[in-house]
């Protein structure tokens, strides 16, 4: 563990840390935004589902406000469209959720804690698993929970500080012990678990994302 704390704090000390800083200063502004940008950022966590962040980014501007008013069909074409896996699907659960856009910002800041919140989307959103609410918590303000995908496993397994998992999709208990380890190394490096991925993503891609 110790090994990758060195390498956060070297990345600290560089201009990095600024876009870092940048970032979580965007990410406690956006929970208190109109209910069309919080969907936007809903829909984009669902996007993340096995696909590439960066896509879903692109996906996300090209769409945007529109993932609250397009019929479940076209959103999918323009899914299909812009490259997104499993389109359909996720078209759906798109849909689906809209029936939450009004509560959505009140509901996810009724409760005192990420991992609270966080229960509460996977069970009442279809699409969002743990790591995927977990992304949405983190992208508007939450700094308690972690965003444990497969770079995030990849570079913990090659650490030694868990053993890889046979496949991608965790239990809840693999991805609660995963995240324990994720909270004593941002302990360690002075940092919440927001901060963390961030920095754990840039050592593991180069790129500070979102």
């Amino acid at each position: 563990m110790q090994q990758l704390i060195d390498k956060i704090l070297e990345i600290k000390k560089s201009n990095t840390s600024k876009i870092i800083a940048k970032r979580m200063s965007e990410f406690s502004t956006l929970g208190k935004k109109p209910l069309e940008e919080l969907f936007k950022e809903l829909s984009f966590c669902i996007l993340t589902a096995n696909f590439r962040a960066d896509r879903a980014i692109e996906i996300q501007r090209e769409i945007g406000q529109q993932f609250l008013t397009l019929q479940k069909k076209v959103l999918a074409e323009k899914l299909k469209k812009s490259g997104c896996r499993f389109h359909t699907k996720k078209a759906g659960y798109i849909v689906e959720a809209r029936k939450h856009a009004q509560t959505l910002g009140k509901m996810c800041h009724s409760f005192s804690s990420g991992p609270a919140a966080r229960e509460w989307l996977v069970k009442n959103i279809k699409g969002l698993g743990y790591k995927e609410s977990s992304h949405f918590l983190r992208n508007i303000g939450y700094t308690d929970v972690a965003i444990i995908d497969f770079h995030i496993i990849d570079l913990l397994a090659r650490n030694s500080l868990i053993e890889k998992p046979k496949t991608k999709n965790l239990t809840k208990k693999r991805y609660l012990a995963i995240e324990n380890v994720l909270k004593k190394m941002a302990k360690r490096a002075g940092m919440n678990l927001g901060e963390l991925d961030l920095y754990l993503w840039y050592i593991e891609t180069g790129k500070v994302l979102k």
